[in-house]
């Protein structure tokens, strides 16, 4: 009983099937011909610029050629190669960063999944050679008052023919996964970089609150003491002296209450570079005024700058090589044998060889009935060759999300800044106004009282804008994928290592 095989991924006619045996015969193309559809990148669709700004595409043939593969990469004066960090110009960030590459436990493991991928490279690499297996092996025996020692020292191999290119297309399916462990490894890498960049501004703007706090309680003290000579001259009520020392107390909790904000982010940043919290001690430094520019670059440079988006299109071609491996299982399987050895018995301590034993074979198997099972395992490897391919396309269009949405932050919020620092100015003049008619008596209190509320308020308003465009500049640096290209991935043939006989030939390919 046989099973149907799909049109298109098989050799055509039976010509081709010859000439895949007649490959297998003739060095160096020992390989035959691989069966299966060959892999080529799923297209996605590029917009030719950023919605929310950036720089243009010049062609639409430019746009092409990222959808056929990586193209090489332009180059960027304004964009750090992969330090990112250092745009901000802060050593202490700086070194903290450096330290997650040391360190850092969550990075560790990508390391290690990464160096499992590489062994799972070699090992179905080993299965191109031949399997060779040493059987020595010495007998003593007594009969009739004789002792008698036989060795024997016998050798077997065996080869797989990878006639339909099983071993071959299951190969690359593995280095495509070895690369997208790479990829996983570098996004890890640029979320854990991320993460400190943004736990650490959020520990200087701890600082700056602190600052700020203590100035608001320097400033409610002067306050106080206006209303206790107001109220000795007797032109202020007790209740003003009373509200004043409840604004002083209440400000004076505040920057206590800061204090254990500031130890979390430090105990948090000592987690990241993979230390113990005592042994990380950040002197308090305060935020800076505004966060450096992006460069942002074209939206189709972004598919060879994210680490997530090349690690979903290389598992794409894992999935698409296993079609390769699913289609072979289809055909027959052809094994090179040999054995060969001598035995006999030793003589005063010398071996001397009294038998010469070898053979050669050869066979070939196929399966006649398996009750739809390979059909089935075809069909499962083409729904995940699809799934991957939808996955890969999700995660493009996510890319895309997140640059849209840092650009409309660093745009919306450098514009609420200036606002905020015009309404913070606003709120100090007015707080000047309104103590300077208390002190003349032209004024109550509850008026000073409600105009430096209403100034503290923006003061920490504006102190956090501060802290969003920071964070929102770190987290568009992390959609453009902070500094990293397609080319830092390890090529097929440094994963492979040395090349084959069998791996150089001209292998007979299906649509040939």
């Amino acid at each position: 009983m046989s099973t149907r095989i799909p049109t298109g991924l098989l050799p055509r006619g039976r010509g081709r099937l010859a000439a895949c045996l007649l490959a297998a015969a003739s060095l160096p193309g020992l390989g035959g011909c691989m069966v299966g559809p060959d892999y080529a990148r799923p297209s996605v669709e590029t917009p030719l610029a950023f919605k929310q700004g950036g720089q243009r595409e010049d062609s639409l043939a430019h746009v092409a050629a990222v959808r056929s593969g990586w193209r090489p990469i332009a180059p960027n004066d304004a964009a750090e190669r992969g330090d990112w960090w250092r745009i901000f110009n802060d050593r202490t960030m700086d070194r903290l960063i450096r330290l997650v590459d040391v360190d850092n436990q969550t990075l560790r493991q990508s390391v290690a999944s990464y160096t499992q991928a590489r062994a799972l490279v070699e090992q179905a690499r080993a299965a191109l050679y031949p399997t060779v297996i040493g059987a020595p092996g010495i007998t003593r025996q007594r009969a009739a008052g004789v002792q008698r020692t036989t060795v024997v020292l016998q050798g077997q191999a065996s080869w797989e023919l990878d006639l339909f290119g099983r071993i071959r297309r299951n190969l690359e399916s593995e280095v495509a996964t070895a690369q997208s462990d790479a990829a996983a490894l570098a996004a890890t890498r640029l979320a854990i970089q991320a993460e400190l960049a943004t736990t650490y501004i959020e520990l200087r703007y701890a600082d700056s609150l602190q600052r700020l706090l203590n100035e608001t309680v320097a400033a409610y003290k002067r306050t106080l003491a206006i209303a206790e000579n107001q109220y000795a001259a007797g032109v202020a009520a007790r209740s003003d002296v009373i509200t004043a020392q409840t604004q002083v107390q209440t400000a004076e909790a505040q920057a206590i209450a800061v204090g254990l904000q500031r130890a979390t982010y430090e105990h948090a940043i000592a987690l990241l570079v993979g230390r113990p919290p005592s042994e990380v001690t950040l002197p308090v430094t305060a935020l800076a005024a505004r966060p450096p520019a992006v460069p942002v670059g074209i939206p189709s440079a972004l598919l060879e700058r994210r680490p997530d988006v090349a690690q979903a299109e290389r598992l794409v071609q894992a999935s698409s090589e296993q079609i390769g491996v699913a289609v072979a299982a289809f055909f027959p399987t052809v094994t090179l044998s040999a054995s060969g050895g001598i035995s006999g018995p030793t003589s005063n301590g010398v071996f001397s060889a009294v038998n010469q034993v070898w053979s050669v074979g050869a066979a070939g198997s196929e399966v006649l009935f398996d009750g739809g099972a390979r059909s089935a395992a075809l069909q499962a490897s083409r729904a995940a060759y699809e799934a991957s391919v939808a996955s890969y396309r999700q995660t493009v269009l996510t890319a895309f999300g997140e640059v849209e949405n840092g650009l409309a932050g660093v745009r919306i919020l450098a514009r609420q800044q200036v606002a905020q620092d015009a309404a913070v100015a606003s709120a100090r003049r007015a707080v000047e106004i309104a103590l300077n008619e208390y002190r003349a008596g032209t004024q109550n209190f509850t008026t000073v009282v409600t105009a430096q509320a209403l100034a503290f308020n923006n003061e920490v308003t504006a102190l956090g804008v501060r802290l969003n465009r920071y964070t929102t500049a770190i987290a568009l640096i992390r959609a453009l994928g902070g500094g990293w290209d397609a080319s830092r991935l390890p090529t097929g043939a440094e994963l492979k290592g040395p090349r084959l006989p069998i791996d150089s030939g001209s292998a007979v390919r299906p649509d040939e």
